[in-house]
């Protein structure tokens, strides 16, 4: 069994990006939950910081870690290091005390302790009333921060952020040996995130300038090396077109990612947006039968009417009266 620590302030969302590159994913605590299985895939999660394999979990504080440590059986050998996190500041301790603690009950039991470079490092977990003790397993690679909009070669207002995006790449289902299409891809931000993480990714923009503004940033990104710890960049590729009538043949996508134009924001000639949507959801699905819907709204309906299921929603405030609605569509 696993254990799972969630980022972000929505657990519900976080674990269900998880279930992309694990198994049996069950909520256990805030910020934290099980897997009965895992893959390389959660070095590319957004919102899992590392994957432990679980040693046990006690109802109560740094005690009842202590009386869990000490009654658990380790098969490791080599140097140890202790790391205790008060998840979301629920839990009321002190995680200098719990790593005192731990690493006493480590030492007495002949494990050498190494801070710096640890053969092995247990996480000490403290969520509410639980306490969860596992070795660390795998941790996600954290360089969202090299991807900001503004910082990318083409931006543009409303971009959606790498993090996000990342996750509803994840969601929708990229890995290596899928292709990702965005049928309005804008800066190719979502693109982006699922050819990081192997996938080929396909965009279509009406707008001259979003599609070539997405090539210059899927060029930057893709072109190379791509990022240590995670699959080689996926290829790609743009095209100027209609969202409602896409130049591709049925089925020619494994999922797709579909940032909806919101309001007052998009230009749309000769068509009103509800239309737009409509009609495009209804032509991707023609060419996947998966996928990942953001917008401003609720389009619970209009995914239907174009023949999809709505397997799941998400709520995620953005700022004032904004919010992003995520629908999961089969």
């Amino acid at each position: 069994m696993y254990l799972l620590e969630l980022g972000g302030e929505d657990d519900a969302f976080a674990a269900r990006e998880a279930a992309s590159a694990c198994s049996d994913v069950q909520p256990l605590a805030p910020g934290l939950a099980t897997a009965r299985g895992i893959t390389d895939r959660v070095r590319g999660l957004a919102y899992t910081h590392a994957a432990d394999e679980l040693v046990g979990t006690a109802e109560g504080g740094i005690d009842a870690a202590v009386a869990l440590l000490e009654a658990a059986s380790i098969d490791r050998t080599g140097t140890v290091a202790v790391r205790a996190r008060d998840i979301q500041a629920t839990a009321d301790v002190s995680t200098q005390q719990a790593e005192r603690d731990l690493g006493g009950a480590l030492t007495d039991r002949g494990f050498p302790v190494d801070l710096d470079s640890p053969d092995h490092e247990l996480r000490a977990l403290f969520a509410g009333e639980t306490a969860a003790l596992a070795w660390l397993e795998t941790e996600s690679v954290r360089d969202f921060g090299s991807r900001r909009p503004t910082d990318k070669p083409f931006f543009q207002p409303g971009s959606m952020d790498p993090l996000l995006a990342r996750a509803v790449a994840n969601i929708a289902g990229a890995r290596p040996g899928r292709t990702v299409l965005d049928p309005m891809c804008g800066t190719g931000g979502g693109l982006v995130e699922a050819g990081l993480v192997g996938a080929d990714v396909l965009g279509n923009d009406a707008q001259w300038k979003m599609s070539h503004g997405a090539r210059d940033n899927l060029a930057h990104f893709l072109d190379g090396d791509g990022v240590a710890g995670l699959p080689s960049p996926g290829r790609y590729d743009v095209v100027r077109g209609d969202a409602t009538r896409l130049p591709l043949r049925n089925e020619a996508a494994d999922c797709a990612v579909f940032d909806a134009p919101y309001g007052r924001q998009s230009k749309i000639a000769n068509q009103s947006l509800s239309a737009l949507v409509e009609d495009a959801l209804a032509e991707t699905h023609r060419v996947t039968d998966r996928g990942v819907l953001v917008c401003d709204r609720e389009w619970d309906d209009a995914a239907r009417e174009a023949g999809w299921t709505v397997e799941s929603r998400f709520v995620r405030p953005v700022h004032g009266s904004l919010d992003r609605h995520i629908l999961v569509l089969r």
